[in-house]
């Protein structure tokens, strides 16, 4: 069952990878909308099982490589974040007390709090960089200077995936240089 979506989502995060320049312990923020991914409107179409195998397909990939995600829950929590324990607490983050469900924080964040080992909610991150599948807005839990990337294959099932990631800001004048590693 899904198994477009899971090998567009697996394409995805590979597509990602190969271009956001992330080093082993960032965060990445995801957020998804299942509803968009079967082609109705965000918000209308919550499915839990659709929720599970994409966010399963992803997490596995970024995990793979060593780092940390951040699931974006629907406006119905604010948009809080569901992350491992550990991550959220190495990174300085406030822990919430609330558990998402398909229909408040949507079935991509409840499977996130369903697979990680040890999930917890927070309400604001800045992540080193993103996926957004299906507008979801993710931008308010990126640093301040994103940088948008193109990937080949800019959906998954109908949703529309944008791409970020994030860089240091440049500071400085005409005579200032910079380093490149980290732009």
């Amino acid at each position: 069952m899904f198994e477009n979506e899971i090998l567009d989502a697996k394409r995805v995060a590979e597509e990602f990878l190969e271009q956001a320049k992330l080093k082993e312990g960032n965060l990445v923020v995801i957020g998804c909308s299942t509803s968009e991914i079967a082609a109705k409107s965000i918000g209308s179409y919550s499915n839990e099982a659709l929720g599970e195998a994409v966010f399963t397909a992803i997490y596995e990939t970024l995990c793979a490589q060593g780092l940390n995600v951040a699931a974006q829950c629907c406006e119905h929590l604010n948009r809080a974040l569901i992350m491992e324990a550990e991550a959220a607490q190495q990174y300085g983050y406030e822990i919430v007390n609330v558990m998402p469900m398909p229909k408040a924080g949507g079935s991509f964040a409840t499977a996130a709090w369903k697979h990680m080992k040890h999930p917890a909610a927070v309400e604001h991150v800045q992540a080193h960089a993103g996926i957004d599948i299906g507008d979801t807005l993710i931008g308010m839990h990126l640093r301040a200077v994103a940088v948008p990337l193109r990937i080949a294959h800019p959906s998954i099932g109908c949703a529309h995936i944008v791409c970020a990631r994030t860089r240091a800001k440049y500071i400085g004048g005409e005579r200032a240089h910079y380093n490149e590693e980290m732009a």
